[in-house]
Order: C-alpha cells, then sequence, then structure tokens
C-alpha cells in the first residue's frame, strides 16, 4: 500500500489531545508555518468549512493561509489520521496473537510513516504458504532458533539429524537443515530494521535499466533501448515515460543495485561471535535478500519512483489547467464556432454574444468533398444574417485545412472586418456525448453540440470548460498513467478554486458551474436553476434562502462566491454578507452611499484610506478591511479580465513558411517538464526546449509560462518531415 493511496477506516478511536498537539506541531514544521495557523485551519475544516471560503474570508483566523497551504494541511492532517487509525488496526491484530511486547508497540506508536508501521507488522501478517511456513508445518522451527543463537560448539549436522521423521515429511538431516534455514530467510526478510535499510540503500544507489525487447522495432521508446540511469536522480517525466513502454510491452525494465554492501550489512546484524553455524547463516542471508527482500524492495522502489512521477505529472495538469480555466473571455463579440472534419464535413454554430445558440449548419470545404464555394456561400450567410465578428475553429482533425479555408475567405470577403482564431478542442466530444450536453441542446447531434462548445470557449472559458470532465482537458503530461483517484481529486480541487477565485453569476451560471462554488453540491446547483427558472432571476442574495436544500451553512460557504445585479450593490462584489453591516459603517466613515460604488470619487476616496487604523476603529480585521476596500474598488470585476486577449488571425501560416530567425507572435498551449508548446498558427505547436525560454537559468518551464500566455518566439527550425518545430524565446537567431 503506498502513501499516496493511503485510504483507511476511521472507525478507531480518536486521537487524544497529546497527539493532536504533536500532529499540529509537525505539520507546522513540514509546511513552515506556525502551530496556531495549523490548529485554527483543522479547526475550520473540521467544522465543515471549505477551502476556498476559509482562504477567503477567515484570514484573521487562519493568518492569511492561502488555498494551497490549506489543502497541504488537509492532505497531511488526513494521512496522519488514516495513518493513527492503520496503528491501532496493527495493535489490535498483534495483541490478539498475544505478540505484542512493551517495545514493538512503542515501535509502531512512533513511526511517522505508513511504510514504517507496515515493516513492523509484516512479521505478523498472515501469510500465503510459503517455503518457511512448510517448514514451520514439518516441526523445523526450533532447529531456526538454535541456528540463530550461533552456538559456540555445536555439531551442525548431528543437531539436524535430530529432525528427520518419516511423518513429518523430513527425510535426511540435509533438509531439515535447509527447511531451518527458510525460516530463517523469511525472518530476515520481514525484520523491519532490515527492510528499512536496504529500501533506503536501493534508492539511494539502485541503477533503473531499460532495454528493448525487440530492438528492431520503431518506437517513440527508442532512447530507453539501452539505457541505464541512477533511479533518485531520474526526472518525473523519464520515469511514467519508463513505465509506459514497459506497459505497452516496449521495454523490459529492471533496478539493479550491487548486492555485496547489502549482504555485509545484514550479515553484521545478523552474525555475531564465533559460531560453526555461521556459513549456513551467510547461506540465508544470501537467500533472504536475492529471493524474498530484493524483488520485494524493488516494487517498492519502483512504486515511489512512480510517486514521485505521478506527483510531478499531476501537478503540472493542475497548474496547466487553472491557467486554461481563467483564459480572459472574449466579450461582447457574437461568434461562429467550427467544428472540422474531413468526411462528414465541417459543423457550424452560430451564437451572440451571451453565448445563445442562433443557428446550427454543416458545410464541406475540405477533402473528399472539398466544396469551397458552397461553404463559403454558407460562410456568409451566416456572419451577415448573425452579424458574426469571429470565426472559432477547433484544433482536431481537419483543422487546418479548414483554417486555410476561413482565412481565404476572409481575405477575399471585404463587407466587414472578419478575424479567427484556433481553440483547444479537447473533451468537446466529451461534452457532445454528455448528458449535460444531451439537456442543453436537446435537438442537436454531436457534432453540433461540439461546436456550439468550442464557440463558447473563447466566449467564457470557464464557463464551457466545467462541463467536461478535467481529465479530458489535454494540458499535461501521462496524465492517462498516473493514479486516476489522485489526478480526478487535485483537479477537482483546481477547477473549484478557479470558480471561486473568478465569482459566479448566480442568474446565467449552468448547474455545472454552480456545482463548484463553495458548499454547493450538484443537488443543490440544480435546486438553484430550477428555482430560477420557476421564479425569474433572483434579486439579491438573501433571496437564495428560498432555495429547497440551500441551508445555512451552504448559504455561509457560498453566499460571497454569487454575484447577482439586483437591488443591493454589495451583492454584485465578493465582499460575504456577513461583512455588510462593517460596509455600512465604513460608508458613514467615508461619507459615501451604496449608490456612488463604482465612481471615481469613491475609488479615490477609498485609496487614501489608512487601513490598519480603520480597522481598528471599524473593530474589524486587517485583512478582511483591506478585501473590502478592494471589492469596493472594482465592483463587478472578473480577475481574468487583466490577462491579455487571445491572438486574432486574418491568415493562416505554413510550415514550409517558416526560416530560422523568423519572429513570431504564439500562444503557450501546454507546459510539460521539458519545455512549452506554443501555437504559432502552423498545423503542430512549435517546441520552446525549457533551455530556450529565457537566457537565465530555468529550473522548471512552469517559472517562465503558463498555458495560455501570449509570448514572442523565433524559429530556430523546421523539420518538414516531421512536421516538428524548434523555437526559441532567448532572441533572434541568425537565418
Amino acid at each position: 500500500m503506498s502513501d499516496l493511496e493511503l485510504e483507511l477506516s476511521t472507525t478507531s478511536s480518536e486521537m487524544t489531545k497529546t497527539e493532536l498537539e504533536s500532529l499540529f506541531r509537525h505539520t507546522a514544521e513540514a509546511l513552515n508555518i506556525a502551530s496556531k495557523q495549523v490548529k485554527a485551519a483543522v479547526s475550520l475544516l473540521d467544522e465543515g468549512n471549505t477551502v476556498p471560503f476559509i482562504a477567503r474570508y477567515r484570514k484573521e483566523m487562519t493568518g492569511e493561509l492561502d488555498e494551497n497551504q490549506l489543502r497541504d494541511i488537509e492532505d497531511s492532517v488526513q494521512y496522519a489520521r488514516n495513518l493513527h487509525v492503520r496503528k491501532n488496526e496493527v495493535l489490535r491484530i498483534i495483541d490478539e496473537q498475544g505478540k505484542l511486547t512493551a517495545e514493538l508497540k512503542s515501535s509502531i506508536l512512533e513511526a511517522a510513516k505508513l511504510q514504517q508501521v507496515e515493516d513492523l507488522y509484516r512479521p505478523f501478517r498472515q501469510k500465503r504458504k510459503t517455503r518457511a511456513s512448510v517448514a514451520k508445518e514439518k516441526g523445523l522451527e526450533p532447529l531456526a532458533i538454535w541456528l540463530l543463537s550461533q552456538p559456540g560448539r555445536a555439531d551442525l549436522d548431528a543437531e539436524s539429524a535430530k529432525y528427520v521423521s518419516e511423518d513429518k515429511g523430513v527425510s535426511t538431516a540435509e533438509e531439515a537443515l535447509q527447511g531451518a534455514l527458510d525460516i530463517v530467510a523469511e525472518q530476515l526478510a520481514d525484520d523491519a530494521k532490515i527492510r528499512a535499510w536496504v529500501r533506503t540503500y536501493t534508492l539511494d544507489h539502485g541503477i533503473l535499466v531499460t532495454e528493448a525487447k525487440d530492438n528492431s522495432a520503431e518506437s517513440v521508446y527508442e532512447m530507453y533501448y539501452n539505457y541505464s540511469e541512477l533511479a533518485k536522480k531520474m526526472p518525473p517525466h523519464r520515469i511514467l515515460a519508463i513505465n509506459r513502454g514497459e506497459r505497452e510491452n516496449i521495454l523490459k525494465v529492471s533496478l539493479e543495485t550491487d548486492s555485496a554492501p547489502i549482504l555485509r550489512y545484514i550479515s553484521r546484524q545478523v552474525i555475531k561471535g564465533a559460531s560453526p553455524v555461521h556459513p549456513v547463516l551467510e547461506r540465508a542471508i544470501e537467500d533472504a535478500y536475492k529471493r524474498l527482500i530484493a524483488p520485494s524492495i524493488e516494487r517498492e522502489v519502483r512504486s515511489e519512483l512512480t510517486e514521485k512521477g505521478d506527483a510531478q505529472a499531476i501537478s503540472i495538469f493542475a497548474a496547466n489547467l487553472r491557467s486554461l480555466l481563467l483564459q480572459p473571455p472574449v466579450r461582447g463579440k457574437r461568434v461562429l464556432g467550427v467544428d472540422p472534419a474531413f468526411r462528414t464535413g465541417c459543423k457550424l454554430a452560430a451564437l451572440d454574444e451571451r453565448g445563445k445558440l442562433l443557428e446550427v449548419a454543416v458545410t464541406y470545404p475540405t477533402p473528399p468533398r472539398s466544396q469551397k464555394r458552397e461553404a463559403a456561400e454558407k460562410f456568409r450567410e451566416l456572419v451577415e444574417k448573425y452579424d458574426l465578428e469571429l470565426i472559432v475553429i477547433g484544433n482536431g482533425t481537419a483543422s487546418r485545412e479548414t483554417e486555410q479555408f476561413v482565412a481565404d475567405w476572409i481575405g477575399d470577403y471585404t463587407a466587414r472586418k472578419l478575424s479567427y482564431l484556433i481553440v483547444n478542442e479537447a473533451g468537446a466530444s466529451v461534452y457532445s456525448a454528455s448528458k449535460i450536453a444531451q439537456e442543453e441542446f436537446p435537438d442537436m447531434d454531436a457534432a453540433e453540440r461540439s461546436a456550439a462548445s468550442i464557440a463558447r470557449r473563447v466566449q467564457d472559458p470557464l464557463a464551457e470548460l466545467v462541463k467536461i470532465d478535467p481529465k479530458a482537458i489535454g494540458v499535461g503530461q501521462y496524465q492517462h498513467d498516473v493514479s486516476q483517484k489522485q489526478l480526478e481529486g487535485q483537479l477537482k480541487a483546481v477547477v473549484e478554486s478557479a470558480v471561486n477565485h473568478v465569482g459566479v453569476d448566480v442568474n446565467t451560471a449552468s448547474p455545472s458551474l454552480l456545482s463548484y462554488v463553495a458548499g454547493i453540491n450538484q443537488t443543490t446547483a440544480r435546486n438553484i436553476v430550477k428555482y430560477r427558472d420557476e421564479n425569474g432571476s433572483f434579486a439579491s442574495r438573501v433571496e437564495l434562502k428560498k432555495v429547497p436544500r440551500l441551508g445555512a451553512k451552504t448559504l455561509e460557504q457560498c453566499a460571497g462566491f454569487l454575484r447577482i445585479e439586483g437591488s443591493n450593490p454589495l451583492d454584485r462584489t465578493p465582499i460575504h454578507p456577513e461583512s455588510y453591516k462593517v460596509v455600512d459603517r465604513l460608508f458613514k466613515e467615508l461619507g459615501v452611499k451604496a449608490s456612488d460604488l463604482g465612481s471615481a470619487a469613491m475609488t479615490s476616496t477609498l485609496e487614501q484610506i489608512d487601513v490598519e487604523a480603520l480597522a481598528e476603529k471599524l473593530e474589524v480585521g486587517v485583512p478582511t478591511l483591506r478585501d473590502i476596500i478592494e471589492s469596493l474598488q472594482r465592483p463587478g470585476r472578473d480577475p481574468r479580465e487583466e490577462l491579455p486577449a487571445p491572438i486574432f488571425r486574418t491568415d493562416v501560416l505554413k510550415i514550409e513558411d517558416l526560416k530560422p530567425g523568423m519572429e513570431l507572435q504564439g500562444t503557450v498551449r501546454n507546459v510539460i517538464d521539458f519545455g512549452a508548446f506554443v501555437d504559432i498558427g502552423i498545423k503542430s505547436d512549435g517546441l520552446v526546449h525549457i533551455s530556450q525560454l529565457s537566457t537565465k537559468f530555468v529550473k522548471h518551464p512552469m517559472d517562465v509560462v503558463a498555458v495560455g500566455d501570449t509570448v514572442t518566439v523565433w524559429v530556430l527550425n523546421a523539420d518538414l518531415k516531421k512536421g516538428r518545430v524548434g523555437l526559441t524565446m532567448r532572441g533572434p537567431v541568425e537565418g
């Protein structure tokens, strides 16, 4: 069982006050924060408060811990609590066997990791039939104990002969001795101290060796056909690549470790004094390591390496997803969404500026039909009929062929100014076949729904992407190879964080979007939409109390993240209703009114406030007052609008057009361990290797770029045969 997959029942007794204080202290040290902050955070979480709510509205209590710190605390404390439960379970089982000593109990209680507990429990675990268990059934355990006592004088053959018994199936003294050595080997293999040392040594010195099962076969894993590297030095993405190659039956993988130092260490733990039994004990030691310990430790070390790879891959996916979700919306534009295809044609969806579907159609500008004239007429008809301004093309099959057609048509069309952009359509097919899409567009086929989704991804990326399983949004590396449960949990937290960071208009939001608001589950989200449909738009946050199953605790958690353009101007800000009285006192102090919200005069007045002095006067915390003032200065502000808009294009670029040194503007589509992929308007994204991201040392690409960034790049090289382009962000290169 791995640390990451630790999932245990919580039926055991609660942790004592002393144990909790120790937990808070150790968590604080690990996360480099104060113990009182951990204690406050745990108390708030245990009361049922959500992470976004605590991070935003309980800053005074936690010392302004951010969401990442709160989630780290949540994970750390949950692990510790589960570990506590496992310890109690192990102690109970060993005690029921009558084998629990004071020393063993102390070792188990002091263990800081699950692996330590499992090592200590190993000798007492119910085992399947082994060579040692068979030997014990034959009555050979006393001989094993005698061997481990290492008598100074003894006749090994004579002692072994005492255990010869036809009734018990022991025919010879040598057979008896071998059975006893099997028992000794298993005992050594189960020794917690020995296993811990061997595990550490293997982690530090093990060499991961890979070779091809078929050297003549072509594959993406050719660099690993004859490869070796110190395991602990391997970067996470390489670990996952090797794992995939092994899983696809292309690579053979082994972990090689020099056994001599390990055998010497085990011998030092076992061999004492001088005894004639030492040569046979050395046999048992070697057998214990090579037959029992080494294969087991190799699996554990490989598992630990995989966890390292998983953690990094999940972290990258999460960061990329957050950047993608927080892309600035393209507001106020009427859009034509295009889902490209060859045989089945390009599906078109015309949407108004609020994302309302106006009309769908299909055209065939690409092979095999290549009906470009008919397609041009349909594009013109829709553009003029609905006053469309922007064409959005999905980046899937036939994308670049469709882009070429659109660029040519825009060049010929002079009636109005048009532009287009390519959008990442990953997950669009998943959405279009989903129950959500079927409910949203019941009379449309999957491809038509996909075209509408592609258009909406530009109008409001966050609102559209939350309808899709985050795992289906391709902005990571090896996301299908990692622990799917861990990935799902992390990505859900990212989506929740992004949604609450932006805020949600409760009168327009879909159930999918509302379900990510702090405290709101899918049932409550549907109830909100149902109430809205039956009673009209919400006039205030207070009205949310009328929604069925939206209780006081849920309202407390979600209210500050829901926006309402209604009777109270504060309802369109991130200010929580619990602070409205503070705002009233603030307005009286400043001599302003709620109706002044957003005016230049109020903004100027707010900028001159001495926050600390006024916080004391208003009897409110400084962080809360600071947030209130910021919210009042920019009411209704969407934090995404501060980011640069996507690149609109009017002409297409081909890989054949590229020359070394050419300067281009591009959009970062994906960031991985070894660089970033940038859309520069050609069929395949170009790669900016980590070494080309900056003239300074770059530890990780995410320190320099994020998904959605608009960047200036220069062409390094273009491989026409493989369709690969190398880019640099370090400055112009010589042609």
